[in-house]
């Protein structure tokens, strides 16, 4: 990056590396506290909240696993929200590349139908989508919280995909028509893989979506057995009133968000690269 040169750009670049540097240190400062809160007992936590620890607990971690039920907790999270995220990525990837390279009528209307979905406020829908899983028999279950994470998140993923697959070059489809590929073929030895940039970045920005879910999971999944972390952690904080196990309490989110931070620092550069080619596109 070269430097500044003029007083104007020098102003503007101390602005901006000012406004990042808060921004980062309200983004590292809590998770900081947070992860050093996981190790020390509740009344360290009480009485000292912001010092170090004196004494590392780190057996907190163990008790928060076995204890508390976070591994219970996490498989489920991760069995609702895997199976979700594959759904969801099969489902809109298919219907992307249809809307975006075919033409028949009603592409124009069902496109814009679905992405009437986005508008919707999730409040307004939990209550007419208690009374569709209860009537079903899906109130409850693994399938019926699928299903609607699928439903949440499928907008969005169509949305963000057609535009990747309606920017791929038609000299590409028409070779491998020529070369005898069907369109099943086409889709996926050919465009899937050219729209790859894509594809990492919804998945993820759909993973953490998904991941961070309280509210859906809390009127459509009342069976603690398969309650999802975000349920697990309130349901634990609130049970135990003032005589929470704050350490292990802790230990506990840190756990709930690391598979979220990790994913986002190990794909941090496929998202940043398949967001800056839909900008430019």
């Amino acid at each position: 990056m070269s430097r500044p040169s003029t007083r104007s750009d020098r102003r503007v670049a101390f602005a901006s590396h000012t406004v990042l540097t808060l921004w980062a240190l309200a983004v590292v400062l809590p998770l900081g506290w947070t992860f050093f809160s996981s190790l020390k007992d509740s009344r360290s936590i009480n009485v000292s909240p912001f010092a170090l620890p004196q004494v590392w607990h780190w057996d907190n971690y163990a008790r928060a696993w076995n204890s508390i039920g976070v591994a219970r907790y996490l498989a489920n999270t991760v069995l609702v929200v895997g199976t979700a995220l594959v759904l969801v990525m099969v489902l809109g990837a298919m219907t992307a590349y249809v809307l975006a390279r075919f033409r028949f009528r009603g592409n124009a209307a069902i496109y814009y139908l679905i992405l009437l979905g986005n508008t919707f406020p999730v409040f307004l829908a939990v209550v007419p989508l208690f009374f569709v899983l209860k009537n079903s028999g899906l109130l409850g279950t693994y399938q019926g919280l699928i299903l609607v994470y699928v439903a949440y998140a499928y907008p969005f993923t169509v949305f963000f995909l057609h535009a990747f697959f309606k920017s791929l070059p038609q000299e590409v489809f028409e070779a491998a028509q020529v070369d005898g590929a069907g369109d099943w073929r086409t889709f996926v030895q050919v465009m899937l893989p050219m729209a790859r940039p894509g594809l990492a970045s919804v998945a993820i920005l759909n993973f953490l979506g998904l991941w961070n879910q309280y509210l859906l999971p809390t009127v459509l999944n009342p069976d603690k057995d398969r309650y999802v972390l975000s349920q697990g952690l309130y349901s634990l904080a609130s049970r135990e009133g003032y005589d929470v196990d704050y350490g292990g309490l802790f230990a506990a989110v840190v756990i709930a968000i690391a598979p979220a931070l990790l994913a986002y620092v190990v794909f941090s550069r496929q998202l940043q690269s398949g967001v800056g080619a839909r900008t430019i596109r």
